[in-house]
């Protein structure tokens, strides 16, 4: 396999997982970096998988963020995955789009948001007008 310039999927994954619990705790960039001694800029290339995360750091991460080291690679892409990367459909879900979702702050927003509504019935309501206006948009 030729050596490409650029993050690596595992790299990207271990970063957005990351992010996601780091968001989770709503945790500054600022606030993780002076946690363990680094700036926000190196904090946001470890969420961007642009610098690897190495097994040291990685465990530091999970000591603050208060996960198992293997936090960070749960759903993390398999082997078939990374090679067929280039290869996925349009619209697809895949577990990288999911992470992608939960690692952001509107996935964060929508997960707290849906969780305090009690009510089953509203709850599938709005599942079903999040598909319906997914449908609009994809033409």
């Amino acid at each position: 396999m030729p050596n490409k310039k650029g993050p690596k999927p595992t790299d990207e994954h271990v970063g957005a997982r990351i992010r996601m619990r780091r968001l989770m705790l709503a945790m500054s960039q600022t606030s993780l970096g002076d946690a363990v001694g680094l700036t926000f800029q190196q904090i946001q290339k470890y969420e961007k998988g642009t610098n690897r995360v190495s097994a040291s750091r990685l465990q530091q991460f999970a000591e603050i963020l208060d996960v198992p080291m293997s936090f960070f690679f749960d759903g993390g892409p398999a082997p078939q995955v990374i090679a067929n990367r280039k290869a996925r459909t349009k619209g697809a879900v895949t577990p990288a789009y999911v992470m992608d979702f939960l690692s952001s702050r509107e996935g964060q927003d929508i997960i707290k948001a849906f969780s305090r509504i009690k009510d089953q019935k509203l709850q599938r309501k709005i599942v079903e007008l999040a598909k319906e206006l997914a449908g609009k948009t994809a033409h």
